[in-house]
């Protein structure tokens, strides 16, 4: 059995709460140095940039000592370096520490802010933030919640304790409760549970439902209604991207504020965050995988378009 090539620390400290990037050299390729590798895998950070951080010394091995430009291809060779930040505009809402302990940090997360870095935002998001303002650089996220819900969202302090974590996501041993507001039918039979099979496409903004075998599966329930919107609780039995969302689409109830359901809408501007999807992540319930505890957090948060909750 081909054994894993075991991953060396990162030389390189975090950087606002974010960590170096790490590329692994291919076993097999064309390439004769470690510069032709990189500019090649990160063509898209125009001509010149790689170069540029040769140069400067930027990029480097697992001693932490700089990699020069012609470095001799090696097959499996590790490197690491801090990507440009991107300018973000700070998202100007707290977040709220449910729950603090030796091995997870629970927080309820605003709308807009991302979980982890991913495309534009990166210092920007709520595992970076915490780190600076917890300083906990080993901070990690058990799972992920959509930059545009709010709610609660779970993260772990120990590296070698992620797994487990991780695990009950997974494997569907937590009990996860949202709450979201949506237009009201009055005809519409519920509550309900909808499977069906869902799919996102790499570089699609929406996901779709498909013939097949379902792989999600959500129940919808009515808590009340006044004024042509209703309150829903949904609780959703397995973790698609956008179920949530694809699934109240579907019964003819886009969430409110909702900019992919049912259609895709202009590009909001950075910084305008006058209209919040009207989604929330009100409960986590679980066993914690290393204590034994029986934990269940509720958010605190409410929801603009159903004042007086």
């Amino acid at each position: 059995m081909r054994r894993k090539a075991r991953i060396p620390p990162a030389p390189l400290p975090q950087r606002q709460g974010v960590d170096p990037v790490r590329v692994r050299l291919p076993a097999e390729g064309p390439w004769a140095t470690v510069r032709d590798h990189l500019v090649e895998r990160l063509s898209g950070a125009g001509p010149g940039v790689v170069d540029g951080m040769f140069d400067a010394g930027r990029i480097v091995g697992a001693d932490g000592a700089a990699v020069p430009a012609d470095a001799p291809y090696r097959p499996g060779m590790f490197v690491w370096f801090h990507r440009e930040l991107p300018e973000e505009v700070p998202v100007p809402f707290p977040l709220r520490i449910v729950h603090r302990d030796e091995h997870i940090v629970v927080v309820d997360k605003p709308h807009f802010l991302a979980t982890t870095p991913r495309g534009s935002h990166v210092a920007e998001t709520a595992l970076a933030r915490l780190r600076r303002e917890l300083g906990i650089p080993t901070l990690g996220a058990a799972h992920r919640l959509d930059r545009l819900t709010a709610g609660l969202v779970l993260f772990t302090v120990r590296p070698q304790e992620r797994g487990a974590y991780q695990t009950l996501f997974r494997d569907r041993l937590v009990r996860k409760e949202y709450e979201a507001i949506a237009p009201y039918d009055p005809a519409l039979a519920l509550p309900r549970t909808l499977r069906s099979r869902i799919i996102k496409e790499r570089g699609s903004l929406t996901a779709v439902e498909v013939a097949g075998e379902p792989n999600a599966v959500s129940r919808i329930e009515l808590l009340e209604h006044r004024d042509g919107l209703g309150r829903y609780r949904l609780l959703p039995g397995t973790g698609q991207t956008h179920q949530l969302r694809v699934h109240m689409n579907a019964l003819g109830l886009p969430i409110l504020g909702d900019p992919l359901y049912p259609v895709v809408a202009d590009p909001v501007p950075a910084g305008d965050f006058r209209d919040p999807l009207q989604l929330l992540a009100r409960e986590l319930e679980f066993t914690d995988p290393v204590t034994g505890v029986a934990h269940r957090f509720r958010s605190t948060r409410t929801l603009a378009a159903w004042p007086g909750q």
